[in-house]
């Protein structure tokens, strides 16, 4: 994950350790081929660090989203959701496949993902939208006088601007 979004002071860190406790354990299943348990205890192991890792970035919602929304609906209860909310959007008009729709495009940090589901489900509960990660934003563009957070480790080991 730190690797994708270019975190490389996060990443040199978190991979040194794994690779460190990797071979630490490896070396001692070498050490005792004949028992079993070691092999279904790393398994274990294996399997639960990729839970816990995959349950810890999801409470630290490092990075940054694009997200797409579609509707054929007016979108000025969106928008001016989104912009009380502090966010950015740009708006195309076009056309799908059962007439004209408008299409909003708008970065959001991933911590405020759960407030974007809400803001488009009061606005539209039909409405299509897809979610994508961002490895590099060029500015930031929230708006400013809603401050923004700093990202977890951005202070310690940040080798360019964090967004």
């Amino acid at each position: 994950m730190f690797v994708n979004r270019s975190m490389k002071g996060v990443a040199t860190i978190l991979g040194f350790l794994e690779v460190l406790v990797w071979i630490s354990i490896t070396a001692q299943i070498f050490n005792q081929l004949d028992n079993v348990f070691n092999y279904v205890a790393y398994a274990g192991g294996f399997a639960a660090g990729n839970y816990i890792g995959i349950w810890i970035e999801e409470k630290l919602r490092i990075g940054t989203q694009i997200f797409r929304i579609i509707t054929d609906k007016d979108t000025s209860g969106l928008l001016a959701a989104l912009k009380l909310d502090g966010i950015n959007a740009t708006i195309v008009d076009a056309r799908g496949s059962l007439g004209p729709v408008q299409v909003i495009f708008t970065v959001v940090r991933r911590k405020k993902e759960k407030r974007m589901f809400r803001i488009i489900d009061e606005f539209d509960p039909e409405a299509f939208y897809s979610i994508e990660d961002i490895k590099y934003v060029s500015q930031y563009l929230e708006n400013p006088e809603h401050g923004h957070e700093r990202q977890p480790f951005s202070a310690l080991l940040s080798t360019r601007k964090s967004f």
